[in-house]
């Protein structure tokens, strides 16, 4: 094979290995941190379909590809469009996506969008195994290609387990991934079966496919070019074969000393001279947190500095683009074409310059009408409702500064990483006692320290506030609590605080609400939740808020947000809750399409679809009585 790829980088010999694999083999690589996977998939890709004798050429359609995020699928497509030849066609979808259709397919009448995420993987795992994929015109993939598979945990792992032990005869795959950069094992909450999943998939690989595993690696760095980013490189092959937690304590301690170089000091979020530094920044930078208590954090101090950015949402949040909303109710015909679709598209006000041609390929292929001249909007209306609008047409992240979680960062890179100090290992025995993972806290310091490409820095963390969870229950709304077991001075947002049953504005002006949100309200500004009354929603519920934007009502307060400042609120049985006058401290994330009633949309003047925009909020409200303007307790 020759390289014909003249605005791509060559491949390297381990590269070349992988990518010229023949379709149906079964290969197994290990990659180190920005060893270009991604590069090398793209070129494997290429070379699936692009194959000189057809007989041993793949179609785009008989190749699934599989990532863990929007964003990574996003990454891939925009790879292959600007460095894959043949592989134009090839779609990558997220886990959850692709489940989603595969049970849409097996079960067509079933409720799948009102189903969690857990649900729909082992749901779509047993239909797997009852042969879902052999039914009607559909058939099983040719090749499947996952990377990251150091991420395959319980239900995901069994899914792929499921779909590469079904069709072992007929199926070759490559996987992709690094023990060393594993760190969600916390979804697993038995330590002991945690500790099993490390490397787990690795291990089932071997013993499936004991005579044909192909396994290769790819161990040199392209994404540090500075000796300041590598540092921590050289303990990858370490971490790939740790399980002691002594040892992993060390290695810890070891990867914590060279980030804490005081060469690589960056400051305090406090420090004038550092948020001057922040905000004359020019690259690409990613503040990474250890969790989404110092993520918010942080966050709000930046806020409060004047320091754009933009928090890294959890990765199962899937907000639909509030420029759909608008195309579909900009116009009443049932189809659009690509000219009058690229004209709408040109009126709706965006914060980047969209690439309408690969947002129209995408559209049309996900409403499943390729072969018409336009664009089915019941369809597109209809992906909206169902949650299964296409990852691929997702907005790009555009903000220079991201403050992530760093297992939300995982797969990414950046100009420049921060990195908030990490605790000792005595700090975190502290801290956690038995619950402690010194293995999985080694890999994640390692993963942080390997997303930037040009200079890599430490930050002391800012004091945190006291996080407690509603209840006292695993999943209950985190809130900011005292010493005193009654206290409560706020609570954390979280997506679907808004209604959506009902348009912005409906009991007012929709259509002018509307029109204020898309020219007047951007991320990151400030809003706040006013109580309208005293008088609680239901028997469980808090009085009503309305989202107010600078003096506007631009949203109300959902249901699901009631209920649950009740809960935060109701410190006990006997207790009397009590209701904030106001919630300030809050953000906007975005702006997203949601689709509702069509008989709410047509009586709010918003037209026939039921479709809408509504904004997301963001960060941490804190609790005010409107007379003194103080943050109170309950």
């Amino acid at each position: 094979m020759t390289d014909v790829y003249l605005d791509s980088p060559p491949l390297t010999d381990e590269q070349r290995a992988v990518v010229e694999q023949p379709w149906d083999a079964r290969v197994l690589v290990t990659a180190g941190a920005g060893a270009g996977k991604t590069h090398t998939l793209v070129r494997r890709l290429d070379a699936l379909c692009g194959h000189e004798d057809p007989d041993e050429a793949l179609e785009a359609s008989e190749i699934l590809v599989l990532t863990f995020s929007r964003a990574a699928a996003r990454e891939l497509r925009e790879r292959i469009a600007r460095h894959g030849e043949r592989a134009r066609r090839v779609r990558a979808q997220t886990f959850d996506a692709w489940a989603y259709g595969v049970l849409l397919q097996a079960y067509p009448d079933g409720e799948w969008g009102g189903a969690s995420f857990d649900e729909r993987i082992r749901a779509a795992t047993e239909a797997i195994e009852k042969g879902a994929l052999e039914a009607g015109d559909s058939a099983p993939p040719s090749h499947v290609v996952i990377d990251e598979v150091q991420d395959l945990l319980g239900d995901r792992r069994e899914l792929v387990e499921a779909l590469l032990d079904r069709y072992q005869d007929s199926c070759g795959f490559t996987m992709v991934g690094d023990v060393a950069q594993s760190v969600y094992g916390f979804q697993i909450e038995d330590p002991h079966e945690r500790e099993a999943e490390t490397g787990r998939f690795f291990e089932w690989l071997r013993r499936s496919f004991p005579d044909d595993l192909v396994e290769l690696r790819l161990t040199e760095n392209f994404r540090a070019v500075t000796p300041e980013a590598r540092i921590a490189l050289a303990h990858g092959p370490r971490l790939q074969r740790i399980r002691d937690a002594d040892e992993a304590g060390t290695l810890y301690e070891e990867l914590r000393d060279l980030l804490l170089d005081p060469a690589n000091a960056y400051g305090e979020l406090i420090d004038e001279y550092a948020v001057q530094g922040l905000r004359g920044i020019e690259d690409t930078c990613a503040i990474l947190t250890r969790d989404n208590q110092q993520a918010l954090v942080v966050s709000r101090l930046l806020h409060e500095h004047g320091v754009e950015h933009r928090l890294r949402r959890p990765l199962e949040e899937r907000p639909v683009p509030y420029w759909v909303a608008e195309l579909l109710r900009r116009t009443e015909a049932s189809g659009l074409t690509e000219d009058r679709f690229r004209s709408l598209l040109g009126e709706i006000p965006l914060p980047h310059e969209p690439n309408a041609t690969a947002l129209w390929t995408v559209l049309r292929r996900a409403t499943r009408s390729p072969g018409r001249t336009a664009l089915d909007l019941d369809r597109l209306r209809r992906l909206t409702a169902e949650g299964r609008f296409p990852d691929e047409a997702a907005d790009p992240e555009t903000a220079r500064i991201v403050v992530s979680t760093v297992h939300r960062a995982k797969g990414l890179e950046f100009d420049q990483v921060i990195v908030l100090t990490p605790p000792t290992v005595a700090e975190l025995h502290k801290q956690y006692k038995d619950a402690l993972d010194l293995p999985a806290e080694a890999r994640a310091l390692y993963v942080a320290m390997t997303r930037a490409r040009h200079d890599l820095y430490h930050m002391s963390s800012p004091e945190l506030p006291l996080f407690r969870r509603a209840g006292g229950r695993k999943n209950g709304r985190r809130y900011i609590a005292g010493w005193r077991s009654y206290d409560r001075y706020g609570i954390v947002a979280e997506a679907g605080d808004i209604c959506r049953d009902d348009p912005p504005g409906h009991t007012s002006d929709a259509v002018a609400t509307q029109a204020y949100l898309l020219e007047r309200v951007r991320p990151g500004h400030e809003v706040v939740l006013c109580k309208r009354h005293n008088l609680p929603m239901g028997e469980s519920q808090s009085p009503p808020y309305a989202l107010v934007h600078y003096g506007r009502e631009i949203g109300e307060a959902s249901e699901r947000f009631r209920e649950e400042l009740f809960r935060v609120q109701k410190v006990n049985r006997t207790w009397d809750p009590w209701w904030p006058d106001e919630i300030h401290g809050l953000r906007i994330d975005t702006l997203e399409t949601v689709a509702g009633g069509v008989a709410a949309g047509a009586n709010a003047g918003l037209g026939e679809r039921g479709v809408w925009i509504v904004p997301r909020i963001t960060g941490i409200g804190m609790f005010r009585r409107a007379d003194n303007k103080e943050e109170q307790s309950a």
